[in-house]
């Protein structure tokens, strides 16, 4: 994937912590992978929005399937950003 270069404004208090933790190095990746899921999410919530205007609220049944996803999901995102799915010999 191509890259650009952009200029955004952290706080530094903020932008110190997550340099702190993931290095130098990684501070883009970091950010790539915060704005990446944050997408997802944004995305995710236009998709309900419209399913919502087509079919109505949802019964309980229905809202407690899509809870149950949304930790599994969760849980996907979790696994991937600890590393967790990757095979042994690949860490």
């Amino acid at each position: 994937m191509a890259t650009k270069k952009y200029t955004v404004t952290l706080p530094e208090e903020l932008a110190e912590e997550i340099r702190s933790e993931v290095g130098s190095g990684a501070f883009s990746a970091y950010v790539t992978r915060a704005i990446e899921r944050q997408r997802e999410h944004d995305r995710l919530g236009e998709l309900v929005d419209r399913l919502l205007k087509e079919g109505g609220p949802l019964s309980e049944v229905e809202e407690a399937a899509a809870d149950k996803e949304m930790r599994d999901i969760e849980r996907w995102f979790d696994e991937r950003e600890s590393g967790a799915d990757r095979p042994a010999d690949a860490a």
